[in-house]
């Protein structure tokens, strides 16, 4: 190339990049577009009303109290992340970018910085997440991959409409109760002996201890992260020679018309007899005869005999994401 020539070439013009700031950097109300596309696309893709968790959001930002950052260009935030605290370990609750700017890149610079604080942080040994619309899942180097494990999830959704759910056979004498706070110490052993060896408890760590799987059901019951928790279709399951409990099905409300099955549980002394077909259909028929439409569900995808047991009900998987854990920094 000869002078004159590269006297022509102009240099190719910068591409503006966002600025990547901490949540408490930020005013509430930088966050309104993003929140409501965020809202709009859990209700479009997944039937799934995000406004009480968008909400939770926005009060916890505008105290200056919610830990992450935010992609901001133009003076808004485009993407943010955020993350919890809960004693010794740390739980990624979203991450989130807007559609026009939601590169693998911009996935990158959110996940990267929200590790590196809690990689950084003393106290903390153990990172989880389940981020639903993280788009890049497979597409991106992950950060801290050499602490990293990974399993693959199935959102799963039925038409309730549709679905005969009709009476299977039950090979154990059981019989159903609602769902009663009463049981929830019950429940808590039944869920640390339930998972004992499980891959759902490498996925969770709650699931290992009755202490931890008690924090787990309170926050079922309290917190709007899994809907909100919808008492007449949750059931417990009582063995009816002992009386004790050996299964369980908790059910919550996400949308008008959309009912979410947090939690499935059986004990080793009642898989393959029907016990959790049985309470899983009760639920459905009451979230069905109070006016939802559909209901979803997540689960392991490696858990193959649940994933086949759903799938004979009706559910189908419309959406794969993963589970992601760091440990061992």
């Amino acid at each position: 190339m000869n002078a004159r020539m590269a006297a022509r070439i102009e240099p190719a013009p910068l591409v503006p990049t966002p600025r990547l700031l901490e949540l408490r950097q930020i005013r509430v109300e930088h966050l309104d577009d993003l929140l409501e596309e965020e809202t709009l696309a859990w209700r479009d893709e997944l039937d799934w009303d995000f406004d009480k968790s968008a909400e939770l959001v926005r009060r916890f930002v505008a105290l200056r109290a919610l830990h992450g950052c935010a992609l901001v260009e133009g003076g808004q935030a485009i993407g943010y992340a955020y993350f919890v605290l809960e004693e010794e370990k740390a739980l990624i609750g979203d991450l989130f970018v807007r559609r026009e700017w939601r590169t693998p890149e911009n996935e990158r610079r959110l996940l990267g910085f929200v590790l590196d604080a809690l990689i950084a942080t003393p106290f903390v040994s153990r990172i989880e997440s389940q981020l639903m619309m993280f788009a890049s899942d497979r597409e991106i180097d992950m950060p801290a991959a050499r602490f990293m494990s990974r399993y693959e999830r199935n959102f799963m959704l039925i038409d309730l409409t549709r679905a005969p759910l009709a009476a299977g056979t039950l090979r154990h004498r059981i019989f159903l109760q609602r769902w009663s706070e009463q049981y929830q110490d019950a429940a808590a052993n039944l869920i640390s002996a339930a998972y004992t060896g499980h891959v759902d408890s490498r996925i969770n760590d709650q699931y290992r201890s009755t202490a931890g799987a008690r924090r787990f059901l309170f926050n079922i019951v309290q917190y709007p992260g899994c809907g909100a928790f919808f008492r007449p279709a949750s059931f417990a399951a009582f063995d009816a020679d002992t009386g004790h409990l050996c299964g369980m099905c908790l059910a919550s409300l996400v949308g008008p018309k959309c009912g979410h099955i947090t939690q499935v549980c059986v004990s080793p002394d009642v898989r393959c007899t029907g016990t959790g077909y049985e309470l899983l259909r009760q639920s459905l028929m009451v979230l069905r005869n109070e006016g939802c439409r559909k209901a979803s569900l997540t689960v392991t995808a490696s858990n193959q005999d649940a994933v086949a047991l759903y799938e004979r009900m009706g559910f189908s998987t419309i959406r794969k994401f993963s589970a992601y854990v760091w440990d061992g920094f």
